[in-house]
C-alpha cells in the first residue's frame, strides 16, 4: 500500500482538539496499492539542473503506469505537465523507455512547474505524498562574486542549484546589504561553490557574514547646526537647533517639529529631518545605524536668498553630529535565541561552550537519551558554532538560531568592533 499519510502519536497524550484533528486527517487519508491497475501517482524526490538538457526530475511511480507523452496533474501546484520523454537511470547513463510501472524509479526532463517534493498523477484521482522535511541550515557565509561577469551569473546559477538542493538558501540581508548563502555545514557550502565553478563557470569568495550591530544614545543633548557658504552668486545658508533624547529599545527614529513663528519655512523642515536620518544611517561609533532616538527641531533661522533644501539638510547633519558628541553613544549587538539538540552525554560540554560565548542558558529538556538546550547568545559569538558543535558532539548535534533582540555590547567587545571599523572624520561636512 502507498498513501499520503501523517504519523499518529499516542492518542492518550493528545487533547480533544488534537484527537478531532487526527480523526479528520485519517478520514482524508487515501490508500492505494502499488499496482499497475491503480490510477497513476508519482513522487518527485530529486531535481537536477543540466546546462544542456535543462531541469531533470527524478521520481518514483507509486501506482499506475507512466507512459511517454502522458499528460499528468501536479497536485502540489495545481498545474498540468506532460511527460515527454521518460528515462530509466542506470548509474550516470539514462536509457529512454516507453513506460515506467508501479515501483519503478525514473526521470523526465523539462517539466515546467514541478520541483522536489511534488506529487503528480491522473486528473480526478488526487493523492498527496508528504514531502520530506528539510532541516534549517546550520551555517551561513557571505558570498561575493570575484568579477563583474561573475556577478551577472551568480544569482541565476544559485537559483538553479537551489532547485536541486533544498538545503541551500540564498538571500540578501537588508541590515548589512550582504548576499548570504546558507547550508547544512562547511563541506556542503564548499560543494556548492565547486558546482558554481565547474558547472556555471562562476567564481566566488566566501567570508564570515557581517554582524548587524546598531548604535544608540544614553543621554539627552542639544546642539545648533549652521551651514553657511558664500560663493560668487547665491550662497548657502541653513540654521537649525535640535534636542536629541533616547527612546526605549525598538522605537526606531522619531522626529518632532516644534517650530513656531516661521523661524524655518515649512518647506525646509523635511530637509532637516532627511539630513539627520542620512547621518544616523552612517553611524557614529563604528559606522552602524543609530536607532531608538527622538529629535526635536525647536528653532533656527534662514536667509531669504541663500537658503535652500540642501543648506538645511547639511545643517541637520551638523546638528546631529554635535549632539552625538554629548549623548553618550553606545554599541548594540544582536542577540539570538539558540536551540541545541545533542546526545545527553555532551550536555555539560555544550553548556560550558555556550557560557564561554557569553551565552545565557534559559532551560534544558531531556528526552530518550537526547537533550535540548535553549539559550540566548550574541550573534557575533555564534558565527562559527556549527564547526564547534560538530567537533564536540562527534557530528551528532544540531542547532538553530533565530534573531531575538538587541542588547548593549560589553565594553571590551565594543572596543574591538570600533577599532576594526572605518570611522569617518567628525569634522567632515561633505556629502
Amino acid at each position: 500500500m502507498s498513501a499520503g499519510h501523517l504519523e499518529q502519536p499516542d492518542p492518550d497524550a493528545r487533547s480533544d482538539d488534537d484527537q478531532d484533528e487526527a480523526s479528520r486527517d485519517l478520514s482524508e487519508m487515501v490508500l492505494r496499492k502499488v499496482d499497475d491497475r491503480e490510477p497513476l501517482s508519482l513522487y518527485v524526490f530529486k531535481t537536477m539542473s543540466d546546462p544542456f538538457t535543462g531541469r531533470i526530475s527524478f521520481f518514483k511511480v507509486f501506482s499506475g503506469v507512466a507512459k511517454t507523452d502522458t499528460t499528468v496533474t501536479n497536485y502540489t501546484h495545481r498545474s498540468v505537465e506532460r511527460l515527454t520523454h521518460l528515462f530509466a537511470m542506470q548509474g550516470r547513463s539514462a536509457q529512454q523507455v516507453a513506460a515506467l510501472h508501479a515501483g519503478d524509479i525514473g526521470a523526465v526532463v523539462k517539466l515546467r512547474e514541478t520541483y522536489t517534493g511534488d506529487t503528480l498523477g491522473e486528473a480526478g484521482h488526487e493523492i498527496y505524498f508528504d514531502p520530506v522535511t528539510i532541516p534549517e541550515p546550520a551555517v551561513t557565509y557571505a558570498i561575493e562574486p570575484k568579477t563583474r561577469a561573475d556577478e551577472d551569473k551568480l544569482a541565476p546559477a544559485l537559483h538553479k542549484l537551489m532547485e536541486e538542493d533544498q538545503m541551500v538558501r540564498f538571500y540578501r540581508d537588508d541590515r548589512t546589504n550582504e548576499f548570504l548563502i546558507a547550508g547544512s555545514g562547511q563541506p556542503h557550502i564548499e560543494s556548492v561553490v565547486q558546482r558554481l565553478r565547474r558547472r556555471y563557470h562562476t567564481e566566488v569568495t566566501l567570508k564570515a557574514p557581517k554582524v548587524p550591530y546598531r548604535e544608540t544614545i544614553r543621554a539627552k543633548a542639544e546642539a545648533q547646526g549652521r551651514h553657511k557658504k558664500q560663493t560668487g552668486g547665491h550662497g548657502q545658508y541653513g540654521d537649525c537647533k535640535i534636542r536629541m533624547e533616547p527612546l526605549p529599545p525598538g522605537s526606531g527614529f522619531e522626529f518632532v517639529n516644534e517650530i513656531f513663528g516661521g523661524a524655518i519655512p515649512k518647506g525646509f523642515i523635511p530637509a532637516v529631518e532627511k539630513g539627520i536620518q542620512e547621518e544616523a544611517a552612517r553611524g557614529w561609533l563604528a559606522g552602524y545605524p543609530v536607532v531608538d532616538f527622538r529629535v526635536v527641531l525647536y528653532d533656527g533661522s534662514y536667509h531669504e536668498v541663500d537658503s535652500n533644501e540642501l543648506s538645511f539638510k547639511l545643517a541637520g547633519r551638523l546638528a546631529f553630529r554635535k549632539c552625538m558628541q554629548q549623548s553618550k553613544p553606545i554599541l548594540l549587538e544582536p542577540i539570538v535565541r539558540v536551540e541545541v539538540e545533542a546526545p545527553e552525554e555532551f550536555a555539560g560540554a555544550l553548556i560550558g561552550d555556550l557560557n564561554g560565548r557569553r551565552g545565557r542558558v534559559q532551560g534544558m529538556e531531556s528526552r530518550a537519551g537526547s537533550v535540548t538546550i535553549r539559550a540566548e547568545a550574541p550573534m557575533a559569538e555564534m558565527l562559527n558554532y556549527g564547526a564547534t558543535l560538530t567537533s564536540v558532539t562527534q557530528g551528532q548535534g544540531a542547532f538553530r538560531t533565530e534573531m531575538d533582540h538587541y542588547d548593549v555590547t560589553p565594553p571590551a567587545a565594543a572596543e574591538k568592533v570600533i577599532a576594526s571599523a572605518h570611522r569617518p572624520a567628525a569634522g567632515d561636512d561633505e556629502l
